[in-house]
């Protein structure tokens, strides 16, 4: 029977270095940070140790590479909010879509934001890039503030006041601090009240 290495051959390298991340993400979950030696994310993959060492550089690549699969995820389901409405609008679903990520794939946002890799620290090309997923909330404050639905202070200071609570409410989330029903609703009222004191008399829902 073929390995998951042997498998992900047969379908280019991008596959293969998506198993080999799968596998370490799986390994971190399950046995925690101390599993994530490059022999043994090479044995749950069935390859060799020079496989991971070529494609990643050894466990910190991995490491970095695990955290950039994590923005690199977010980012594409931001990029998959429907256009509809107003710019308004579409940030408060960009925020939606924020909070159902993280709460589909909680391990990511833990490797993420969490510390769930202790001592790791991105390099400045990574940080650069996962600060992209940042600058897609900037750019839907920004177009509020265009379009005169909001007012009254720059595009990345309303949108790290955002970035504050959504980062603050699902990190509570994922960590069950909440034991009640209705955290979606309470979450839309968060953000809600965070764009309030910014909103015009366009801006303002009747």
């Amino acid at each position: 029977m073929s390995t998951p290495y042997q498998q992900a051959q047969r379908e280019g390298q991008d596959v293969v270095r998506a198993t080999i991340l799968e596998a370490a993400k799986n390994l971190l979950i399950n046995e925690g940070p101390a599993a994530l030696t490059v022999r043994r994310i090479a044995s749950e993959v069935g390859c060799s140790t020079k496989v991971i060492y070529t494609l990643f550089g050894g466990k910190d690549g991995l490491s970095e590479a695990l955290w950039l699969e994590g923005f690199a995820r977010l980012e594409r389901r931001l990029l998959d909010v429907p256009r509809d409405g107003g710019p308004l609008d579409r940030l408060m679903a960009m925020l939606a879509a924020y909070r159902d990520h993280a709460l589909a794939e909680p391990d990511y946002y833990r490797v993420m934001f969490l510390g769930a890799l202790p001592g790791f620290k991105a390099g400045e090309e990574a940080i650069r890039t996962a600060k992209r997923t940042f600058g897609m909330l900037v750019a839907g404050v920004a177009a509020c503030l265009e379009a005169g639905e909001l007012a009254g202070a720059e595009a990345p200071e309303i949108a790290d006041l955002l970035g504050m609570a959504v980062h603050g409410a699902v990190s509570l989330e994922i960590s069950s601090y909440f034991e009640e029903a209705d955290t979606s609703a309470r979450y839309r009222l968060l953000c809600t009240s965070v764009l309030t004191p910014f909103m015009t008399r366009d801006g303002r829902r009747t």
